[in-house]
């Protein structure tokens, strides 16, 4: 048996890949991580300590169901799905950390959606852009980005959580919205289209 040609080169990548690319970043950047929100909820005082824990159990039973969710209606409309799940993103920054008492907690609750709508559709995502022989490496550099954009946005979140919280949720904001720019691109690129 022959091996099979490689042509998972960057260069193989097409431009809809590089958007994508973009925008998952963006929203990367922008979602807060789980310990700053649970940092705040302990600091603040919005929840009792022990029922931390609960909060996230919760949230991930949300990302759970979010992930189902989301993948099904991904695999039946694509990926005009990604634009009220970014709005959704846009809101759990705020509601976290500007919020008081339930509007804390949803914002915690919606964390876990958005974090399974992250783990499952914008994965599945890059499939649908890259030829599938590039397939293996399209992931990995996407993995990357994504990771890289995370750490970064994380850090400068818990930065900016000693200087103001309404700089830190504006920031936040920014970014989710930021990224629905790229996206907007992308399902104008004919390989992200669905068939009518």
């Amino acid at each position: 048996m022959a091996p099979r040609r490689s042509e998972s080169s960057d260069a193989s990548f097409p431009r809809a890949f590089w958007l994508y690319a973009a925008s998952a970043a963006l929203m990367a950047f922008g979602f807060a991580d789980w310990p700053l929100i649970a940092f705040h909820f302990a600091k603040a005082g919005i929840v009792a300590q022990p029922t931390i824990p609960i909060l996230y159990a919760i949230a991930m039973a949300g990302s759970g169901a979010g992930a189902l969710a989301m993948g099904k209606l991904f695999d039946r409309q694509g990926f005009i799905v990604l634009l009220p799940a970014m709005l959704v993103a846009a809101a759990v920054t705020p509601l976290a950390f500007l919020g008081s008492g339930w509007l804390a907690v949803l914002g915690a609750m919606l964390w876990g959606t958005v974090l399974g709508m992250e783990n499952s559709v914008l994965t599945a995502g890059v499939a649908e852009l890259v030829p599938e022989q590039a397939r293996a490496t399209a992931f990995g550099a996407f993995s990357a980005t994504f990771g890289i954009a995370w750490f970064l946005g994380s850090a400068l979140l818990g930065v900016l959580y000693d200087v103001s919280f309404s700089l830190l949720a504006g920031v936040s904001i920014a970014a989710e919205l930021a990224a629905i720019v790229p996206l907007l691109l992308v399902m104008r690129e004919p390989r992200a289209r669905r068939p009518s």
